[in-house]
């Protein structure tokens, strides 16, 4: 070999090592549909932030639709104030994003900080030691705005997630921007500390507790535990409104622990993130008063909250109580059947599948009327049928009075006659087949 061509042979391998060195460190850091297989590159923690690359597939872990403009936040929204939101996981990752809207916001919100943490603990706004990260946006911002009646994702920041744990992102706003976009009835503790707090790892400044999730409406993982989410929408059945504060007794959490510990066990069953889409309140076809609306009806968040998650394999429908509850008017079955079959069909336009609840009982309830039971009665017939959902999961059977089928059960009753007790919460995720969930929509003939 001349010295020419040995020169040239090195030359060739110092540029293929480049390369492959190059294509190593290569990562995306967000990906809109979630249904890739991904690699990301941490970046954005506050000190020590530079950490191998991971891959996995991004699901959902949590999240809360927005449902309303928080009362007394219409002038200033919660300007100057650091707002420290605690979430609950159902699945783990080894990195993360977060979803923030505006929705019901009457202005463009500035976010000129945000970050995540893991919990030091169940129920505190402190940090777990070295697990504080300062998020970005649009590829590594720190500050995003939102605009009104909009949403924004951050960028993926490698964290490890712990799956059924607390997860704790703050954002701090120095400018006026209301109302602020809320989920009331979290059954969750979260906080707030005036100033510019964001990365503050104690709990001493976060004084101020809320009952409610704000502007936070979504977080999503980098899973190797995962391979897509489940999305249940519902009404206050599911969203947990009688269930025990930061106990997470609401019965989708005790589907995703049992979806989790039956796939660690080698069960053959579906590996999915839950993600909690209950409103209480909500209907399917009908709004709440408000431009946009507040307690959107199922017909028309439909897209957002269900279709717009990430990595949506299944979809499990609880709604039609309230459509029969709060109308003034008799509830036409027919009508409220037709828009859960319209939900229906526009899942099954995305491949997704669908299970779906017959209505619990409520006799006893203020709104009780017997022709009232006779619509829910009605309904139910149509769904143990299947003519409605791809699959049943009948609640009603489950947690109605042996000897008065209109009435819940007494252990089961929160004491109001339609809410469960977190034993009868227990119950509905217990008594929900996991099989239920597996394969995909049918094919349409």
């Amino acid at each position: 070999m001349t010295r020419r061509h040995g020169y040239a042979l090195l030359a060739a391998i110092v540029s293929l090592i480049v390369a492959l060195s190059a294509a190593l460190y290569v990562g995306v850091a967000s990906d809109e549909s979630g249904d890739h297989t991904t690699t990301v590159v941490g970046r954005g923690a506050p000190r020590g932030s530079a950490q191998p690359a991971s891959t996995g597939t991004w699901v959902g872990t949590w999240s809360a639709s927005p449902a309303a403009a928080e009362p007394g936040t219409e002038t200033t929204g919660l300007a100057g104030r650091s707002v420290r939101n605690v979430v609950h996981t159902t699945v783990g990752g080894t990195s993360a994003r977060i979803t923030l809207s505006n929705l019901y916001g009457q202005a463009p919100l500035t976010i000129t900080h945000a970050s995540i943490a893991v919990a030091a603990g169940p129920n505190t706004p402190a940090a777990a030691a070295g697990t504080m990260r300062r998020l970005t946006f649009a590829g590594g911002a720190p500050t995003v705005v939102v605009p009104a009646g909009g949403q924004v994702m951050s960028d993926a920041v490698r964290l490890t997630v712990p799956h059924d744990g607390d997860i704790l992102v703050t954002t701090y706003s120095p400018t006026p921007a209301g109302p602020v976009t809320y989920h009331p009835h979290a059954r969750q503790t979260s906080y707030a500390a005036p100033g510019d707090r964001t990365e503050d790892v104690t709990a001493a400044a976060y004084t101020e507790q809320s009952p409610s999730w704000r502007y936070l409406t979504a977080l999503d993982v980098l899973s190797n535990e995962a391979d897509g989410t489940v999305v249940v929408l519902g009404d206050s059945l599911t969203d947990g409104i009688t269930s025990t504060p930061n106990a997470n007794a609401r019965w989708t959490d005790v589907l995703a622990d049992r979806l989790r510990e039956a796939a660690a066990s080698g069960a053959d069953v579906p590996r999915y993130g839950v993600v909690n889409q209950g409103i209480s309140g909500n209907r399917v076809l009908t709004d709440g008063l408000g431009r946009p609306a507040d307690n959107p009806s199922g017909l028309n968040r439909f897209a957002r909250d269900v279709l717009g998650r990430t990595n949506v394999k299944a979809v499990v429908i609880v709604l039609g109580v309230n459509d029969i509850l709060r109308n003034p008017r008799l509830a036409d079955p027919h009508a409220i059947l037709d828009g859960l079959r319209t939900l229906v069909g526009q899942a099954h336009a995305r491949g997704i599948k669908v299970v779906g609840a017959t209505l619990m009982p409520f006799k006893g309830h203020r709104g009780f009327t017997p022709e009232r039971e006779a619509v829910r009665q009605q309904i139910n017939a149509e769904i143990r049928a299947g003519r409605v959902f791809d699959a049943v999961v009948d609640f009603d059977r489950a947690l109605r009075d042996p000897y008065d089928p209109r009435r819940l059960r007494a252990d089961y009753d929160s004491g109001d006659h339609l809410h469960p007790s977190d034993k009868g919460y227990a119950r509905m995720g217990e008594y929900f087949d996991l099989d239920d969930l597996k394969g995909a929509a049918p094919a349409e003939l």
